[in-house]
């Protein structure tokens, strides 16, 4: 009985390490949508720079009244 129960547990056991073997290599989600995120900012930046800037300066001088 004894003997069957460690058979068991070793059996469990080379299980749970081929799942953790699975997942070495991939890229957690978080990490992909950052860089995702990043990517589709610098792009836009780079389309439409002239606009933000633009688009800023007119909101920083709005709260700072330096516009008047």
């Amino acid at each position: 009985m004894l003997r069957a129960l460690s058979l068991a547990d070793r059996a469990r056991g080379r299980a749970a390490a081929s799942r953790d073997e699975d997942d070495r290599g991939d890229v957690p989600g978080w990490v992909m949508i950052t860089v995702m995120t990043a990517i589709v900012t610098i792009a836009l930046l780079a389309v439409f720079q002239e606009q933000v800037e633009t688009a800023v300066r007119n909101a920083f001088e709005s709260v700072t009244g330096a516009g008047k």
